[in-house]
């Protein structure tokens, strides 16, 4: 089985068999408080869906802001960490992909609020042989009210929940394929806020 997480949006947790059949899912469209639910969630689909058969484990790499996205993230690892289990990083919009492709024809973009009146945009145009979304342009960030111009035309799928079944299976696809999908680096596409303090200023005598 796969246990997939996921909080570049709301919080996502899925856990499927390896041909993709889901097991359990859980999540919340909540865009704060990932620390606060995800604990339950996890619990709740491990519950439901068992956890002794679990092989991999899928994190959703963004994009996404810096506190929530590392939030899933780090409970990811700390799973797997746990388990002896292998991570398999996935780029969060490849899921959102999966689930718009059976409602699209040609090229579409998976368009995430990322805040600041900015959106997240990936355009992707249907599945290689793997099962999985071509991406035809990464990921870039640009103005909210841009947006439309910057796509050109390209129908846009506007999404607002991560479904963790898709990421799941992403994750699966790549697996059998032998392809490494995303690095260990979150997609944060900006900087966090906080900076680290300058030098002390020195005391003159």
């Amino acid at each position: 089985m796969i246990l997939a997480v996921d909080t570049s949006l709301g919080t996502a947790v899925a856990l499927i068999d390896p041909d993709g059949t889901p097991r359990a899912e859980a999540g919340t469209a909540d865009p704060l408080g990932h620390a606060e639910v995800i604990g339950d969630l996890l619990a709740g689909v491990l519950r439901d869906g068992g956890s002794d058969g679990i092989t991999h484990v899928v994190s959703g790499m963004g994009p996404g802001p810096f506190t929530g996205l590392r939030i899933g993230i780090a409970a990811a690892r700390a799973f797997a960490l746990g388990r002896g289990l292998p991570v398999l990083p996935v780029p969060s919009h490849t899921a959102a992909a999966l689930t718009a492709l059976p409602t699209q024809s040609g090229p579409f973009a998976i368009v995430t609020d990322a805040r600041r009146r900015e959106v997240a945009v990936t355009v992707f145009d249907g599945l290689d042989d793997d099962g999985l979304p071509v991406v035809v342009a990464d990921t870039v960030l640009v103005r909210a009210a841009d947006a439309d111009t910057h796509l050109d035309g390209i129908p846009r799928v506007d999404t607002t929940v991560l479904s963790a079944v898709d990421l799941a299976r992403a994750g699966a696809r790549a697996l059998a394929a032998g392809r490494t999908l995303a690095d260990a680096e979150p997609l944060y596409l900006r900087h966090p806020d906080v900076t680290l303090p300058g030098a002390p200023k020195k005391v003159g005598s």
